[in-house]
């Protein structure tokens, strides 16, 4: 070990930090009865979207509602009418990711629709009676909390003032060829 290393020393520092991270995608079938029986399905589509995240066990739970819209029509395609249902879900979410390290008291959880509820297919049941509307969905959830992180300490201090590190990117030219069209915007 070199004599450097020798007085650099450990430390833990506590902060707040994504401890866990999830993510799912589900398709799930609604069926919604109208007033009159459909003769066929002229749109259907998903509106109010609300949700929330809250901790359970070992995952997040999103729990939610939202508004399915079904324009159709009826008599024989002579007359149309919009049936309205609002839909209550709970949606767990795995967290893929936990710091075993974390407190579990100072836990923050929230959640993201990825994409939003959307309506990808709306049939007329077999009885013609009733809606089959499928619905594709997915959340990211986050937990965040206070955890440890260690660090490595130089007690004497750095000599250097730190004013002497160049950050430049030179005059070589090394963006160049970069299409400007792939850069995000939202940097």
């Amino acid at each position: 070990m070199a004599i450097a290393d020798k007085r650099l020393q450990r430390r833990e520092i506590i902060t707040k930090a994504v401890c866990g991270k999830g993510r799912k995608f589900s398709t799930i079938t609604h069926t919604v009865t109208p007033p009159h029986h459909p003769t066929s399905i002229l749109g259907a589509w998903i509106i109010n979207h609300q949700y929330e995240a809250v901790k359970s066990g070992d995952g997040i739970e999103v729990i939610g509602s939202y508004d399915i819209n079904i324009w159709y029509s009826y008599s024989k395609n002579s007359q149309t009418d919009v049936a309205k249902e609002t839909i209550s879900y709970v949606e767990r979410v795995n967290l893929s990711y936990v710091d075993p390290k974390h407190r579990a008291s100072t836990e923050e959880v929230s959640a993201d629709a990825t994409q939003e509820p959307n309506c990808v297919e709306a049939t007329i049941g077999s009885g013609g009676t009733s809606v089959h509307i499928r619905v594709e969905r997915e959340f990211a959830v986050e937990m965040v909390a206070e955890t440890k992180v260690c660090v490595i300490v130089d007690p004497n201090g750095s000599d250097d003032d730190g004013k002497s590190a160049d950050f430049s990117l030179g005059d070589d030219g090394d963006f160049e060829d970069l299409d400007s069209d792939l850069l995000e915007d939202d940097l």
